[in-house]
């Protein structure tokens, strides 16, 4: 049976030095803090030889750019993986998942709504919460340097 050391070591293996930092926060729960060019083999790694599913993604603006957790389950080993990348606020693109999950296809629209953040090769970029809500190119959630200060 799979568990946190194994994978995360299987993991590193294949990605090396593309893992930029690994955090283990029990026994079930690690988060991978990884390049951003790697985002789509590591999530198909993990899909496809490691049995984990895509739960759902998360962003956030911090002083450190755009972060987005990807958060992956494996569900007979009880193991729940985020995979952690920051974006550069100048310019936040990182390559879609929907390609090749599903679930990713309306969390990518609604944060590319919110923060602005662009799913390269997005199969269906259309808006999903703005339209009529708030001005073309305006994004809600994303904070001013005054906001980024207080953090």
């Amino acid at each position: 049976m799979l568990d946190t050391n194994t994978f995360i070591a299987s993991t590193r293996q294949k990605f090396g030095p593309s893992i930029l930092n690994v955090e283990v926060k029990s026994e079930t729960r690690a988060t991978l803090s990884i390049e951003p060019k790697v985002l789509l083999n590591i999530s198909n790694f993990l899909y496809s030889y490691l049995n984990f599913r895509f739960i759902i993604a998360s962003a956030m603006h911090t002083r450190r750019g755009f972060e987005i957790y990807y958060h992956f389950s494996n569900d007979p080993a009880g193991l729940v993986l985020n995979l952690h990348v920051v974006l550069p606020e100048d310019k936040p693109e990182i390559e879609s998942l929907a390609n090749t999950f599903d679930g990713a296809n309306w969390i990518e629209r609604e944060m590319h709504e919110l923060f602005g953040i662009t799913f390269l090769n997005h199969p269906e970029p259309e808006p999903l919460l703005s339209e009529g809500n708030w001005a073309l190119g305006v994004y809600p959630y994303r904070k001013d340097g005054k906001e980024l200060k207080k953090e």
